[in-house]
């Protein structure tokens, strides 16, 4: 008797069921035998035109390098290192990027510096030393102001969970705008919310 009510409940099937029971989760094909799935992972170790293969690879090695370079320098968090990962460093480098900071122009003003201690006179290189070191105490200073507002505005915003990131803002701050990577996502003034 069950075996009755079986077979009239798979008679009863439509077939559009049927087709669909077959594509969703139905083979619809013979099992495979050992030998031609043995055959269906058979790969050579060594390609058979070597040369073509390696430049092959290194065209796709380039192009993945060139992906990563594009997606780091646009701020993308999958190709962004650990460091730079993260909603607090990301808001940490939008701030920094929106501020003026004296340490922007520290590498010109050093550049400045070298090139003034050939002046023969003694005078002149004994100034630009000390205008050097005062402009340098001035760009710490500045780094430290911006440690600590940024400090407040993360644990106004994360709360507890805010990072420590003053090293990382003052190393971007020290930067040259256009050499700074991720490049900058927001312009002068555009502090973020």
């Amino acid at each position: 008797m069950a075996k009755q009510q079986k077979t009239e409940q798979t008679s009863t099937e439509t077939l559009d069921e049927t087709q669909e029971r077959l594509k969703s989760g139905g083979k619809g094909v013979p099992t495979p035998t050992r030998a031609e799935q043995e055959a269906a992972r058979k790969r050579p170790l060594v390609p058979s035109d070597r040369k073509e293969a390696a430049k092959q690879a290194r065209a796709k090695a380039a192009e993945a390098r060139e992906r990563a370079r594009v997606g780091m320098a646009m701020g993308d968090d999958k190709y962004l290192p650990a460091r730079d990962r993260g909603p607090q460093k990301k808001f940490v480098r939008d701030y920094v990027d929106a501020r003026f900071s004296i340490g922007e122009i520290l590498i010109p003003v050093m550049f400045l510096v070298i090139i003034l201690t050939f002046v023969p006179s003694a005078e002149v290189q004994a100034i630009s030393i000390l205008v050097l070191w005062a402009f340098f105490a001035v760009a710490v200073l500045d780094c430290i102001i911006l440690g600590y507002l940024l400090t407040k505005k993360l644990r106004a915003k994360y709360g507890d969970k805010a990072e420590r990131v003053r090293w990382y803002a003052a190393m971007r701050a020290l930067q040259l705008r256009p050499l700074r990577l991720p490049k900058p996502q927001v312009k002068r003034g555009q502090y973020p919310a």
